[in-house]
């Protein structure tokens, strides 16, 4: 049985909406006057009505009115920032744009904010290396629509891309509809300038492909804000295709369309997209985007094909004849450009799309096999029904990263425990299937019991060696992403153990 969140612990994980009393050690006037001689006045947010917006992330489930809000405005500045925080032991929550659905930038209590909204200058672009070298607040979009006189584009695209920053995109390792084929942040990041907790500025990675010595970056890279402060990303840019066609392909039930997801990978096919959405999706999409769905079949297959013309035309005649294979009731190709990003409008608003239907939801971010998405949908369906809540299906199907949408009335007595354990439950299933915990989201607040089921104790020791060999006083996001041994026995866990390679 899973388990899910208990009041206690939403209490104890950042949910109060009030600011606590700061302990007698904080001398908040003098942390004040301190932060004062480092920042511009507006460079410093006071009170509950300036920290109010920044008491969450996109899990808004989740609220914490931090101490302050510092907004620095360069380099020097959050080196000293993290310099007065270090040597007063001030814990320090880095935010970018705040559309996280982990709980990552919650703030912490007694501890600092550290904004990073002002830091959204493209440094340059360089088309001959095809590279881009940007702060972290710069937009995801952004960085595409720069490079876009050169032909290039920063190929990670998460659905909020419009509004997501880079550094929040590195600080998750994000993804995309199309990380497939292109790859999540990990796979389009060169280098990294940051900022350690006692202000020392370091920079990991480089031009090459390659460097000598552990892979820090990658390590770096899906930190969630625990070992450093990004000041200065250099990401990898792709030339635009010559063309781009999406196939969408419609099913009578969702275990066929489960089923072809797995049968194109084993073809040999790597489509730069392959998304999956169930009826529940794609009828609140519809009715918000109007993208051209189906709206009869039970679930719909997105694959796009980009390349030159003979290469598109050769892999989606190989993937019609796959979706035949596998029971497709309706298969339709873009015939231009305005269909094909219709169609892809549709998946990326998915989110805002169900939020329209319903007065919350959580988005869950799990990974599982490819060959195991048919079943997955099946036992999603079958909590659905035990917890009685809805729940629209959304998948990065390509690559067996899934994204539930669970939706429920917090205003309802017993709703939120009940949606917090159905997807516990989810999470819980993707780590008795071989999969994990997340995919691109993080873990943040939201998936610490989890973590407990994916990982031994001695494992999780590891990790807080790793923390600690960065930021030895645990100052950087605290409490976040990885529990003690001790915090695992206390939540009386029933889930399954990490499955076998």
């Amino acid at each position: 049985m899973a388990f899910g969140l208990s009041g206690e612990d939403r209490k104890d994980m950042g949910n109060q909406r009030d600011k606590p009393a700061p302990p007698a050690a904080i001398d908040i006037t003098g942390v004040i006057a301190a932060l004062r001689r480092i920042l511009p006045r507006e460079g410093l947010l006071l009170g509950d009505e300036e920290g109010r917006p920044y008491e969450c992330d996109g899990l808004t489930a989740y609220r914490q009115l931090p101490l302050l809000v510092a907004l620095p405005e360069s380099e020097d500045q959050v080196v000293a920032v993290l310099r007065f925080c270090s040597e007063a032991k001030l814990p320090i929550v880095i935010r970018g744009a705040g559309t996280g659905l982990s709980g990552g930038a919650t703030p912490v209590a007694n501890g600092i904010v550290l904004s990073l909204a002002k830091f959204m200058r493209i440094l340059e672009v360089d088309p001959l290396a095809r590279t881009a070298r940007v702060q972290p607040g710069v937009r995801n979009i952004a960085i595409s629509e720069a490079a876009a006189g050169h032909g290039l584009y920063y190929a990670p695209d998460p659905s909020s891309q419009i509004a997501c920053t880079i550094g929040g995109n590195i600080a998750e390792n994000s993804g995309g509809v199309h990380c497939l084929k292109y790859g999540l942040t990990v796979h389009n990041v060169l280098r990294l300038r940051l900022a350690l907790i006692d202000g020392e500025v370091i920079e990991i990675g480089g031009a090459a492909l390659d460097s000598p010595g552990y892979d820090l970056l990658a390590l770096l890279i899906g930190s969630e804000g625990m070992l450093g402060v990004v000041l200065e990303a250099t990401v990898k840019l792709t030339p635009k295709p010559q063309l781009a066609q999406v196939v969408m392909a419609s099913f009578a039930d969702v275990v066929s369309a489960g089923n072809a997801v797995a049968r194109i990978i084993a073809a040999g096919i790597i489509p730069a997209g392959l998304e999956m959405m169930d009826k529940a999706a794609t009828a609140a999409v519809e009715d918000f985007v109007h993208a051209g769905y189906d709206l009869n079949a039970a679930a719909i297959l997105l694959a796009e094909s980009d390349g030159t013309p003979e290469e598109v035309a050769e892999e989606i005649s190989a993937m019609r004849a796959v979706l035949e294979v596998s029971g497709a009731t309706d298969i339709r190709v873009s015939t231009d450009e305005a269909e094909r990003l219709r169609f892809w409008a549709g998946r990326k608003a998915a989110f805002p799309a169900v939020g329209r239907i319903t007065p919350d939801y959580l988005c869950m971010d799990g990974t599982i096999p490819r060959k195991r998405v048919a079943e997955m949908l099946t036992r999603i369906s079958e909590l659905s029904d035990d917890y009685a809540l809805r729940c629209a299906n959304v998948f990065h199907a390509g690559d067996g990263n899934l994204h539930p949408l669970i939706m429920f009335d917090a205003n309802v007595p017993g709703e939120l425990d009940r949606a917090t354990s159905f997807g516990a439950g989810i999470l819980e299933l993707s780590v008795e299937m071989g999969g994990t915990i997340t995919g691109e989201h993080g873990v943040g607040i939201e998936k610490v019991k989890q973590m407990c089921v994916q990982f031994s104790a001695a494992e999780l020791s590891q990790f807080h060696a790793v923390k600690a060999a960065f930021d030895p006083h645990a100052l950087l996001n605290p409490g976040k992403a990885v529990p003690t041994p001790r915090r695992c026995s206390e939540y009386r866990l029933t889930g399954t153990p990490r499955a076998a390679p």
